[in-house]
This record gives structure tokens, sequence and C-alpha cells, in this order.
């Protein structure tokens, strides 16, 4: 049977930012097959144009110029303070493609105001998109068909998961709970390497002993048909050691210290947006 070409297979991609995720794009498109020759890349610092070269292959470029002519997607990979301006550095030159953009804040009135198009897809990803275990959450402008889904999806799918939502602003939750949530895991986990380590382990024990518990868990969550509350229910015994930990937690206000700290990451994105937007 012969294998139908994916929609990524004759885009011509130009990335905006060669920071890591924008790397982490690269490498999961080069990875299913796109030419380096395909993607071009405007990244100011040279040290990382030289990077992006040896590892990828791609074309870079110092700054917006006729390279990006022709190109179908453009990926928006800077930071929020930076946006408008750099938007508006490269809009002569790619008024007529889809956009993408991985800026954690900004919203699409915004960019769609920069860049004179309406076919604009926001996305929140997260680090572990570098080992191509993101979760990544999307949100289309009503100008972005099925086609440019399929191609948002297409390049996003290279990093991990991804899933839309129907409302722009759920994207600061989306931020607050996914796309800050690895700091969250590494937060404990150092956590949980101290108090092994206070306990007697060395720091790699503790180490190992922590990520594994947390990789285990949260494939076993992926899998499970219950919440995570059943699944907690099962492992704690009253009176036993996981009961312990729970009441310490509880009676130290663990859970709504947390919660109020995702509340406060997306409030800093709704932020972001006043602050950097138009």
């Amino acid at each position: 049977m012969k294998q139908e070409p994916t929609p990524i297979a004759s885009t011509r991609i130009a990335f905006i930012g060669g920071g890591n995720m924008a790397s982490a794009i690269i490498g999961g498109l080069i990875q299913q097959g796109l030419n380096g020759d395909q993607i071009t890349v405007v990244e100011p610092l040279p040290e990382q144009r030289a990077r992006l070269q040896a590892q990828f292959g791609v074309r870079t470029e110092a700054a917006a110029g006729p390279a990006l002519q022709g190109s179908s997607l453009v990926v928006w990979a800077v930071k929020p303070q930076v946006f408008k301006q750099v938007a508006q550095d490269c809009a002569a030159q790619v008024a007529g493609a889809l956009h993408l953009s991985v800026a954690a804040g900004i919203r699409s009135d915004s960019m769609a105001a920069w860049l004179g198009s309406e076919r604009i897809v926001r996305a929140m990803p997260n680090t572990p998109a570098l080992v191509g275990q993101g979760m990544t959450g999307l949100y289309a402008r009503a100008a972005v068909g099925a086609a440019d889904r399929g191609l948002i999806e297409a390049v996003i799918g290279t990093t991990g998961q991804y899933l839309w939502v129907e409302r722009e602003a759920d994207l600061d939750a989306v931020t607050a709970l996914s796309g800050s949530g690895p700091a969250y895991v590494f937060y404990f986990l150092e956590a949980m390497r101290q108090a092994g380590t206070e306990m007697g382990l060395s720091a790699e024990t503790a180490t190992r002993l922590a990520i594994g518990t947390f990789a285990g868990a949260a494939q076993l969550a992926k899998d499970a048909s219950e919440p995570p509350e059943v699944l907690r229910e099962r492992v704690t015994s009253k009176g036993g050691t996981t009961y312990a930990a729970l009441c310490s937690l509880e009676d130290n206000g663990v859970k709504a210290s947390f919660v109020k700290a995702l509340h406060a990451a997306g409030q800093r994105a709704r932020e972001l947006g006043d602050e950097f937007g138009a």
C-alpha cells in the first residue's frame, strides 16, 4: 500500500527564534523526515545559529529578510517582551503564511494586528517536548481551516501530545497547569531527594527513587480509568505510612498552597498579555 505523505512533507517552515522550544520542534520535524533546507530560523545570536546549523542542517538568518518569503508556516518562538517588534519587522515577508505562536501570554488579537493575518494558532507547550514527551495546548482563530489544523497537529505531534481548547482564555490555565507544570514536578523531586538524604539515603539513590516513582505513578494515572483521588485512596491505608504523610501535607496546607500557586501562574499569563499585547 502506498503511504500517504504527511502534511509537513513538502512544507517550508520558518522559525522566528531558535531557543529550546524551537529546537525541540525542529528536532521532531527532522526525525519525521523533513529536510533541513526546508527550515529557516531567524536567530540573532551567532552561537545559536551555528549550533542549529551543525545539529539540524537548517538555514539560519540573523534578521528578517527575503529568506522568509514563501514560508507556509511561521513558528513564533520569541520572548513575549520582544514579540511585537519582531512581528512588525517580519510581517511584510510572511503575511500569507499560517502562524503558530509558542510565546506565553501574547494573545492572538495582538498577533493579528501586528502581522496583518487571521490565520493564527497559539500553542502552549512544555519542556518535556525536548524529549518527545511534551503536552501542548492549542487554540485556533476562526480563519484557521481544517487543513491548517492538520498541519499544526503534524508539527506539534512530533514533540508529544496535544489538545485543542475552544476559548483562548483557557490557554492561561493551560500555561499554569502544563506549561509551567514541569517545574512543579522538579520542585517535588527536589523535596523528595532532600527528605531521602535526611533519612540516610545517598542523593543518587533518593533521586532515582523519586524520579522512578513520579514516572510510574504518572503512567498508572494515564492508563487508569479512575480519577487521581481514587488512585490515591487505593494506596492509603488508615494509620499507615502513606496516611501519615498525607495527613502532614493536609495539616500544613500543601494542597491549598499548591492550588493557589497555579492560580498565580494563570494570573501572570493574563498579565503578560496585558503588558506586551497591542
